[in-house]
């Protein structure tokens, strides 16, 4: 068999693969979280985190409104470095990275729980 034939063959089965792949699970709302930043801000989603008074002031003082928390959640960077995650506390304190509309950085700390998120913290992000 030849090398054009080969590729041939491999792509028509890929592609019918790429097929019915997209159908089964067209309609359904699966997603792909591999990475630690990922898995961790998709956890804080589907908890739909609360907001404490602080954080909420702490918004305000910038003139940010509570579409920036969803915001950071979707395409924010976890700073694992700063977070404090150790394995014998039921709940673990993350420091989310983000960008806001005025392009400025801001800092959140959330204190996620086995059953709830808790934003507890809203700062602006300042480069050391």
């Amino acid at each position: 068999m030849t090398r054009v034939k080969r590729f041939a063959y491999f792509f028509g089965g890929f592609s019918v693969g790429v097929f019915l792949l997209m159908f089964f699970l067209g309609g359904k709302n699966a997603s792909c979280a591999y990475g630690p930043n990922a898995r961790v801000l998709k956890n804080i989603r589907i908890k739909h985190p609360e907001i404490s008074a602080t954080a909420l002031q702490g918004m305000s003082n910038h003139g940010l409104d509570t579409a920036v928390v969803s915001q950071f959640l979707r395409n924010g960077k976890v700073l694992f470095r700063d977070s404090n995650i150790k394995i014998n506390d039921s709940c673990k304190q993350y420091v989310i990275r983000g960008r806001a509309r005025d392009d400025q950085r801001y800092l959140m700390q959330v204190k996620n729980c086995d059953s709830t998120a808790l934003i507890t913290d809203f700062t602006k992000y300042v480069d050391n």
